[in-house]
């Protein structure tokens, strides 16, 4: 049977990012990135529901959230000036000790016109009568004051997704209750069974003393202590555990640097119970100490 624990806190809400900019330079995108950064995300907003959505914060069952993000449309012909529109709602927000960026997202014209070929989709003014190149002359002429009042802009004409991904990550990170914005799935499982097809890194372990060739230790598993005395009670067990601890908390910064979501770990021992098992308790404490997000996983003990 497979057991999981997510390591997290319950924060309470009290970060809004409010994220727009020109068609095409990434805000879905960005959106995407803030919802796996475990924030609450809603797109194609007009401002006058900004209130609606922010208000959702204070509910119980939003507090697992880190924060708020909302793309906001502020393109559409019927508002006459998106600033006048746009900032009573910011202003409110601020004034009530909210934590709140305005996020504004560009690319150039060369940019924007291979991402709309490349998707086939048509730019959101098009629909006004414009051409491509005379929607996005338009566009950048309305949002111009949006941009001149924006927290943070971001020129992603040299991004690439991961690019966009790991420059949130990075410029985000300080409002996170974690120093790293990966998570690492760390999971014990027995050879016998195979390989886990989700791991990314695989450590074999089955040089470590066996606990089940000892009769009173072969029905409990690495969570108990008489096991895990068992399996570190040599100093080379020790110092394997240690550097292999070591080994991780150096290169996992460089994953997390690639703007992954996720890492998954596996440690393998013969049939998953004892030494695999002990292993994964001790690398998710010491990875969790050092402010990665840990999802602990023992895929074949018994319960």
């Amino acid at each position: 049977m497979e057991q999981k624990t997510i390591h997290n806190t319950s924060l309470q809400i009290h970060e809004i990012i409010i994220v727009t900019g020109l068609s095409g330079a990434g805000m879905s995108t960005a959106l995407q990135v803030f919802e796996d950064m475990n924030f609450f995300t809603a797109d194609g907003l007009p401002p006058s529901l900004i209130e609606d959505f922010t208000s959702l914060c204070h509910k119980p069952d939003m507090q697992h959230f880190r924060g708020i993000a909302l793309g906001i449309d502020l393109k559409r012909k019927y508002l006459i000036d998106p600033l006048i529109e746009l900032l009573p709602f910011l202003n409110s927000l601020r004034q009530h000790g909210n934590n709140l960026s305005l996020l504004f997202l560009e690319a150039n014209e060369d940019s924007i016109i291979k991402r709309y070929a490349s998707t086939r989709r048509p730019h959101p003014l098009e629909q006004e009568g414009y051409t491509l190149k005379g929607a996005m002359k338009e566009e950048k002429h309305r949002l111009e004051k949006i941009r001149e009042h924006s927290d943070i802009i971001i020129d992603t004409t040299s991004f690439s997704l991961h690019d966009l991904r790991r420059y949130l990550q990075k410029q985000f990170s300080k409002t996170q209750d974690f120093q790293h914005s990966m998570w690492v799935n760390i999971m014990s499982f027995g050879y016998k069974y195979g390989i886990p097809k989700e791991a990314d890194l695989v450590f074999d372990v089955r040089f470590l003393p066996n606990p089940y060739f000892d009769p009173k230790l072969r029905d409990n598993t690495g969570l108990q202590k008489d096991v895990i005395s068992y399996i570190f009670k040599e100093e080379y067990t020790k110092k394997f555990r240690e550097q292999l601890s070591h080994f991780l908390q150096e290169i996992l910064p460089y994953y997390n640097n690639e703007g992954r979501y996720r890492l998954c770990i596996a440690i393998g021992c013969t049939g998953g119970c004892h030494r695999s098992v002990a292993m994964v308790e001790y690398l998710s404490e010491e990875l969790t100490k050092n402010g990665y997000r840990i999802i602990k996983e023992h895929k074949n003990i018994p319960q």
